[in-house]
């Protein structure tokens, strides 16, 4: 059975910091590129940040460059998510997605999500 399970949201004061992690099972995590999608309240998904799988190339959306840092940790099946200098605007469900183009499908796995809130 695959699993994405999401910890470590909360509510943290704005220009604090938090670190989300992902714990991955069920499938050959070393395979997959990682992304982090998140909801904020009453918009749509937003992509915020992906590694790849092997030489883990990273890649963020504008709006956290500079502030988030994407991590993965192949032998402990974890993803990782720093988050620094938060923002009111980065309050959102955060969601562990798993992506697989295997050339003729597509694998996409989801966690059931962590709330972040940044408020003071």
């Amino acid at each position: 059975e695959v699993q994405l399970v999401e910890s470590g949201g909360g509510l943290v004061q704005p220009g604090g910091s938090l670190i989300l992690s992902c714990a991955a099972s069920g499938f050959i995590f070393r395979d997959y590129w990682m992304s982090w999608v998140r909801q904020a309240p009453g918009k749509g998904l937003e992509w915020v940040s992906v590694i790849s799988s092997g030489s883990g190339i990273t890649t963020y959306t504008d709006s956290v460059k500079g502030r988030f840092t994407i991590s993965r940790d192949d032998a402990k099946n974890m993803v990782y998510l720093q988050m620094n200098s938060l923002k009111p605007e980065d309050t959102a469900v955060y969601y562990c997605n798993a992506g697989l183009d295997y050339g003729s499908g597509y694998d996409s796995y989801w966690g059931q999500g962590t709330q972040v809130t940044v408020s003071s």
